[in-house]
């Protein structure tokens, strides 16, 4: 039981001096959640106490079943904006419809990460790249961004789920601003950012939170226009299953997906990040899938829409010293006693301090450095970013992850389409074989002796590749060339079509009467030239471990060693 529910293993052997730091950084992690998560709720296009609401079952859920004991899960902003950018696209009429087909989503995404969890398919998160990820998320900063300039002008600016559109509108309705709603958002912009320069453990956002709600409570802004959350229900969600219609569910499965992927994305970078930091390594990623699943799908049964972990309470929680998982128990009694107490105070509290705090939480998204590293060394990585950053900002998140994935897949395919393919020579002095283009002043050449290395697996997408390189190179030589050699070390496998096409390409070169050889090639690879039939054209004697062994052979058949005998004469080779 241990292995499935991990709070069985570091629970019975707590120590109580770890009590008192779990419990300042699970009440200081607390005090960011309740304003963070209201204010992400408006991201979802959710009532604010939806976000507290995902702030309790979900947490809980990870306390017993995740594998980090710093990560912080709960509401976040860029899965609210996925949900947010998933029901915009529906025609989805009146707020309790829309409210409970975010719980529906919630559900769904968590039965896909437990799915994906018990099947093992945690690896499926290395298909989104690092070019992938930092155009996305980019693109989703501004998105959001845009989206709570709503909130600090003060103005009626309609919704859109297209970023265009959304700055329009937005531009459209700056003369209706409201100068205090105004002067309120950049006020908490202001003292964050400030504050952050100051003493990052200052809780800058609370803060904001208080002041803001005492300047509209005695200043009575609320005469003024400015904007408040207004009432809050008291109390603790109830149990209530989600509402299925599978017509909802079709719609709803690809962002649904999207969301399970990116949530688990987030959650994985986020505790490494951590564990290298504090030089640890207990996540398990198949369970966190089964973590995260069973906390959304829980969740949901209380009200809760969609949750990950955030990498700003994350960072929090560890910098204020929490030991193990018990700090989120402290959390969330804080959501707790917020919701059976506190919510009358949220009353007077403004959106433009909340779009303020939003705002700067998601400004660190935008990932410049990425970009720029890319832009310096790898451009066609670069190219990446940009399609995805551009489809996701112009057309639609989910939209941009697929491409920026598929595009990923593309390149990835070119380059083992048209892999590094080298002529090899002997550094003169040495048993070393390097490239010729770059030793070219140290290198022995060789009329008599190609020496080729192939650096990829040989299969149907660059067989063709190989066949015409090496061809072209055997052509190069002349009629003076008697042998080729083949270094296969970095061959780590080859298809059926790579073996066919490397056999008939062992039948060419000995029509021309020139010896081929091939040296390095490791044992699963040697299994396949058996297996395969490759070794019927190439002959056993001709297989070498070594590129000296395979030229010593060429020069002088009789020095055969004692290894390359052994070898020879094996069927079947295992390393």
């Amino acid at each position: 039981m241990q292995k499935f529910i991990p709070i069985l293993q570091w629970l019975p052997n707590y120590k109580k001096g770890n009590f008192l730091k779990d419990l300042i950084a699970g009440l200081t992690v607390g005090i960011i959640l309740v304003p963070q998560g209201m204010a992400y709720a408006m991201i979802a296009g959710l009532p604010p106490v939806y976000g507290l609401y995902a702030a309790l079952i979900p947490v809980l859920m990870y306390m017993v079943l995740g594998t980090s004991k710093h990560v912080s899960v709960g509401p976040v902003a860029m899965d609210s904006l996925l949900v947010a950018a998933g029901l915009g696209a529906l025609s989805i009429v009146g707020v309790e419809n829309y409210i409970a087909i975010a719980i529906l989503l919630g559900f769904m995404v968590g039965t896909i990460q437990l799915l994906l969890g018990v099947l093992k398919m945690g690896f499926l998160v290395n298909f989104l790249s690092k070019p992938v990820i930092s155009g996305f998320t980019s693109a989703a900063a501004l998105v959001i961004i845009f989206s709570q300039l709503k909130h600090l002008i003060g103005a009626p600016v309609a919704d859109s789920n297209k970023f265009l559109k959304m700055v329009l509108n937005v531009f459209q309705k700056l003369g209706e601003t409201n100068f205090y709603d105004l002067a309120i958002g950049l006020s908490g912009i202001a003292i964050i950012l400030i504050f952050k320069k100051i003493d990052k453990r200052i809780p800058a956002i609370l803060v904001v939170v208080v002041l803001s709600i005492l300047a509209v409570f005695f200043l009575k802004l609320e005469n003024h226009g400015v904007h408040i959350v207004g009432t809050i229900p008291t109390g603790l969600p109830s149990f209530e299953m989600p509402i299925f219609n599978f017509d909802v569910v079709y719609d709803l499965w690809p962002i649904a997906l999207t969301l399970a992927l990116v949530g688990y994305l987030e959650t994985i970078s986020i505790g490494k990040a951590l564990e290298e930091k504090l030089d640890e390594d207990t996540i398990e990623p198949n369970q966190e899938l089964i973590a995260l699943g069973v906390s959304n799908i829980i969740g949901s049964f209380f009200q809760s829409y969609s949750s990950t972990a955030s990498f700003s309470r994350s960072a929090i929680n560890g910098d204020a010293g929490a030991k193990t998982n018990l700090s989120a128990l402290f959390s969330v009694l804080l959501v707790v006693g917020t919701l059976l107490f506190l919510t009358p105070v949220f009353y007077y509290l403004p959106k433009a301090a909340l779009a303020s705090i939003i705002m700067v939480s998601v400004i660190g998204l935008i990932d410049l450095n990425t970009a720029r590293q890319l832009w310096t060394k790898r451009k066609d990585e670069f190219v990446i970013l940009l399609i995805t950053f551009f489809i996701t900002l112009f057309i639609g998140i989910p939209q941009g992850i697929l491409i920026g994935v598929l595009s990923s897949l593309l390149l990835m395919v070119y380059r083992t389409s048209n892999p590094h393919f080298a002529v090899l020579g002997n550094i003169t002095g040495t048993d070393y074989y390097k490239n010729v283009l770059r030793f070219a002043d140290e290198i022995i050449d060789r009329e008599d002796l190609l020496i080729v290395r192939f650096d990829a697996q040989l299969y149907f997408g660059n067989e063709a590749f190989f066949k015409n390189q090496l061809l072209k190179e055997v052509d190069k030589k002349g009629p003076k060339l008697k042998g080729v050699i083949l270094n296969a070390e970095a061959i780590n496998y080859i298809d059926s079509s790579g073996a066919q096409t490397l056999t008939k390409v062992i039948k060419e070169i000995h029509n021309r009467n020139i010896l081929f050889y091939i040296a390095g090639a490791i044992g699963p690879t040697r299994d396949i030239i058996f297996n395969s039939g490759i070794i019927n054209e190439l002959h056993k004697e001709f297989l070498f471990v070594k590129i000296k062994e395979a030229v010593a052979c060429f020069d002088d058949p009789s020095s055969v060693t004692s290894l390359k005998d052994k070898i020879a004469h094996q069927n079947q080779f295992k390393v």
